[in-house]
């Protein structure tokens, strides 16, 4: 009787013909959502390499297809929807026999998945996706079940440690140093789907950073729902500015970025050492949602307007050259004229270089949900549209004072024309932001840092040669 990962087989089935059924099994992926779901699928595939199957990027040729999810807006959902609709085509049209949907939606949605898309034949929560080798293999036992649901409580931190496969070749890797999340907006419902927050120890952190390095990485992008709260359960006080100390220790990585930093937890500490720290991105990614006092308590946030406006203020002043981004949330309940104007007033003043603005997305299971005032849709996307014209003119601002001055840039690769690298220097966080175009006398590689000097604008972006010495 042959046993692997667990899985008690059939007595007719040997090992041999196990390992035959392993490697034969060819599996695709979908990532959806955010860079934090990114680096769930790259350890989906690390533990599935790891049992022996092999992958591929044609999802017609695929045995196995697995869609991570992402249920954070209505947008994410239905795109996840489209998605998992698409690979259970292949059940028809190619070799597909295995449909997987795992991440935030199948956590939120474990049960309605099998009962409204019948071609799924997993799911997998949150809190079980390092199942995901033994939940496929015992789908090839005899007589197997289907249209199964594996839903462990989200409260663990540990799968973090296993085995992660890059999906592209690109100089940067995100790296996940904590899951969940404790802070209670209403709005949100990442807690309940991702459980509460827990931090990596510092030691996995490093190895896995040091992992990264050996691949090629330069640039490693700190990631969590909330970066700025690392340490706090584990130690009873933030260590995020120590874990920034020792991940610039490790050979080879020569930049390092946060994403995402709430208001409240942003200390003296941590905007010294971006300060100080030449390998610490000037950069800060700080989701603010709204200014209004009013609309701020209701949405359950910490801060207040005052607060928020002299910690740009502190930030701006002891970093010179310090680049600001923010997220925020248009048409929230109850959100009237006098606070959108507020809103709108505020964009123009604070001169965000990076700004990203969501219509409200109502979202079963949240407190917001059932709060009073919810505007219609057409109101909270022309809110939306309002404050990125506002947006707009603030990044032609900022893009224009950036013409002429030299920038140290790193290298992603070269444009689709074949002409241009793009590159990106600090000021720049990869997929999110816009990104440099530029030409060089000599040739260039990827994960180069060269200093590049701005000529143009276009559009969102910029245009720039390397300064060859």
């Amino acid at each position: 009787m042959g046993q692997v990962y667990g899985i008690v087989l059939k007595d007719n089935i040997t090992d041999n013909v196990l390992e035959d059924i392993i490697l034969k099994r060819k599996i695709g992926l979908v990532s959806l959502g955010c860079p934090k779901n990114l680096v769930d699928s790259e350890i989906i595939l690390g533990t599935l390499k790891d049992a022996g199957f092999e992958f591929t990027d044609k999802h017609e040729e695929a045995d196995v297809i697995i869609v991570n999810t992402c249920a954070f807006i209505g947008d994410a959902k239905e795109e996840a929807v489209i998605s998992i609709l698409e690979a259970a085509r292949y059940k028809e049209t190619g070799k597909l026999d295995t449909l997987i949907v795992t991440g935030c939606m199948a956590e939120r949605y474990k049960d309605e998945i099998i009962k409204e898309i019948p071609e799924v034949d997993v799911v997998v929560g949150t809190g079980s996706i390092q199942e995901i080798p033994d939940i496929l293999l015992k789908c090839y036992e005899i007589d197997a079940p289907i249209n199964q649901v594996y839903a462990d409580i989200p409260d663990k931190v540990d799968y973090l440690d296993l085995s992660r496969l890059s999906s592209n070749d690109l100089p940067y890797a995100y790296l996940k140093i904590a899951e969940g999340c404790s802070n209670r907006c209403t709005y949100c419902i990442i807690p309940s789907l991702r459980g509460d927050y827990r931090s990596r120890t510092i030691e996995s952190i490093i190895r896995e950073a040091k992992a990264l390095a050996e691949q090629g990485k330069k640039e490693i992008i700190l990631v969590a729902q909330d970066v700025t709260r690392y340490g706090w359960d584990l130690f009873g006080e933030p260590r995020l500015v120590e874990l920034i100390r020792e991940i610039s220790k490790v050979k080879g990585i020569e930049w390092i970025r946060l994403l995402y930093c709430y208001p409240e937890l942003i200390d003296d500490a941590l905007i010294e050492e971006m300060r100080v720290n030449p390998k610490l991105c000037k950069y800060f990614d700080i989701p603010i949602q709204h200014i209004s006092d009013r609309i701020l308590k209701a949405m359950g946030r910490r801060g207040t307007r005052e607060y928020i406006i002299n910690l740009l203020a502190k930030i701006r002043e002891r970093i010179p050259g310090v680049v600001l981004r923010t997220s925020l949330i248009a048409g929230f309940p109850g959100e009237t004229e006098e606070d959108f104007n507020e809103l709108c007033d505020f964009v123009r003043e604070s001169h965000f270089a990076h700004l990203g603005v969501f219509a409200y997305s109502k979202e079963e299971g949240t407190p917001a949900y059932k709060m009073k005032g919810h505007l219609p849709k057409k109101v909270k996307e022309a809110r939306r549209n309002a404050i990125m014209e506002i947006q707009q003119e603030n990044v032609e601002k900022y893009n224009s004072s950036r013409i002429g001055k030299v920038y140290d840039t790193i290298i992603d690769g070269v444009a689709d024309d074949g002409i241009f690298y793009v590159g990106r220097s600090y000021a720049e966080t990869p997929e999110i932001d816009p990104v440099i175009y530029l030409t060089s006398a000599e040739p260039l590689e990827k994960g180069q840092i060269v200093p590049v000097k701005i000529l143009c604008v276009d559009g969102y972006d910029l245009v720039g040669e390397a300064v060859i010495k």
